[in-house]
């Protein structure tokens, strides 16, 4: 009897702030593992998500949105973007209507040298104004050696399943590299922090958002109830402030929110508690950002 392939690759999806990556790789996986905001750099880490099948595994990886750093923060996350398209089977590049190449034609080089076949997805196509898609695609087959242009929405679910055909059509063959069983190579304590994070961008403007991080310090899994006890870190005491709001209000609807997607999430009970400190400059130093596990080697 003649055992049926197997297929398995990495498919790293690589693109600028806001264009949509997470949400699509979202809505490929069937589950809400990258988190979601209207303001750009809101993906910080690689976050990896799985299609498991009986003759394929999928391993998606959503990368933080390439730009031209300005903090050790951001060249932390950059390296995660060129650590992508080192160890990719497919790169599955996402762009808009409205996106062009300025500032990342260093990495838009390294992608047409890798060698590695290029999926160019046009996202946002439902909001196009006539000839716009047309230009568009003429603007980045220019600019990318892709083997395929799939115009897509992944707002309204538009063409999702075109693109898992042309990475299954591409994807080698080779045996799993993760059991079936999981779906992320993230920990719970990782998405509880993302989560968090998330309703923090939702909540705040300006630079508050993204002088945050989101620290687990207590993750404790009870039959019925997970207990959550979480830092959020800012570098400024006036941003501390900010965070926790007139008589504690601002950090209470945070913490409210949080609460109920944890629970969506996890499906258990959750108890939150939300305490805020100041980390000084922290998105400019190397040390404060290993420790906050910002170290891609």
């Amino acid at each position: 009897m003649t055992q049926s392939k197997h297929q398995a690759g990495f498919v790293n999806i690589i693109g600028k702030p806001n264009v949509g990556k997470s949400t699509l790789m979202n809505i490929l996986i069937g589950e809400r593992l990258s988190i979601i905001s209207s303001k750009s750099q809101t993906t910080r880490h690689r976050i990896l998500g799985l299609i498991n099948e009986e003759n394929y595994q999928i391993v998606f990886s959503d990368t933080p949105g390439m730009l031209k750093p300005q903090y050790e923060l951001h060249k932390n996350m950059m390296s995660f973007v060129n650590i992508s398209m080192e160890d990719a089977d497919i790169i599955l590049f996402v762009t808009d209507l409205y996106e062009t190449d300025e500032e990342i034609e260093e990495i838009i080089t390294k992608i047409n040298e890798s060698g590695v076949p290029v999926l160019l997805a046009i996202n946002k196509i439902d909001l196009a104004k006539e000839g716009q898609l047309e230009k568009v695609t003429a603007y980045w087959t220019s600019r990318i050696n892709a083997s395929t242009v799939i115009p897509i929405s992944a707002g309204e679910n538009f063409n999702i399943d075109r693109v898992k055909q042309e990475i299954l059509d591409r994807l080698p063959e080779h045996p799993a590299f993760y059991d079936k069983e999981e779906l992320t190579d993230r920990s719970e304590r990782f998405f509880a922090s993302e989560i968090i994070r998330e309703k923090i961008f939702k909540n705040y403007k300006k630079e508050i958002p993204y002088s945050t991080e989101v620290v687990i310090e207590d993750f404790h899994v009870k039959s019925n109830i997970i207990r959550i006890r979480a830092t959020i870190y800012v570098e400024r005491d006036s941003q501390k402030g900010i965070i926790i709001g007139d008589k504690g209000a601002a950090i209470k609807r945070v913490g409210i929110q949080a609460r109920e997607e944890l629970e969506k999430f996890f499906g258990k009970k959750i108890f939150l508690e939300t305490f805020v400190k100041v980390e000084s400059d922290w998105r400019k130093n190397k040390q404060k950002l290993k420790k906050f596990g910002y170290d891609p080697t």
